[in-house]
C-alpha cells in the first residue's frame, strides 16, 4: 500500500527521493570549500606584492594551479547547487522554473570553464 492521495499516485506526484542527496552534495561541497578558501586567502595574503607578475608566478607553481582549479570548480558547483534550490523553491511556473534551471546551469558551467581556463592560461604562461 502506497502513501499519498489517489490523485497524487495517478499523476506521479510526491517525493522524487532526491532531496537528501542534493542536501548531502551541498554539505560535501561546503566542507571542501573550507580548507580551499583558507588556503586561497592565506596564500594571497602572503604574496609580497599584488602585481600581475607576483600573482602569475604564484599561480605557475603546480600545486597552486591545481588547488586554484579545484577552488574554482568547487565554488561553482556549490553555487549552482544553492541557486538550484532557490529556483526550485521560489519559482512557481513550470516553464519559468525549467528555463531558470537551464540558464543557471549554463551560466555556472561557463563560469567554471572560464575560471579554469584563466588559471591554466596564466599557469602555462600563455598570457
Amino acid at each position: 500500500m502506497k502513501g499519498g492521495t489517489a490523485l497524487g499516485r495517478v499523476l506521479g506526484l510526491g517525493s522524487a527521493k532526491q532531496g537528501a542527496h542534493h542536501w548531502w552534495l551541498q554539505r560535501v561541497s561546503s566542507v571542501a570549500l573550507v580548507p580551499l578558501s583558507i588556503w586561497f586567502v592565506l596564500s594571497l595574503a602572503s604574496l609580497p606584492l599584488g602585481d600581475f607578475a607576483s600573482v602569475s608566478a604564484w599561480i605557475a607553481a603546480s600545486w597552486h594551479a591545481v588547488l586554484l582549479c579545484l577552488f574554482v570548480l568547487c565554488a561553482s558547483w556549490h553555487s549552482q547547487q544553492g541557486v538550484q534550490v532557490v529556483i526550485e523553491d521560489y519559482v512557481h511556473g513550470h516553464g519559468l522554473k525549467v528555463a531558470g534551471l537551464m540558464l543557471s546551469n549554463f551560466a555556472h558551467v561557463l563560469v567554471a570553464a572560464t575560471g579554469v581556463f584563466a588559471v591554466l592560461k596564466v599557469a602555462f604562461g600563455t598570457h
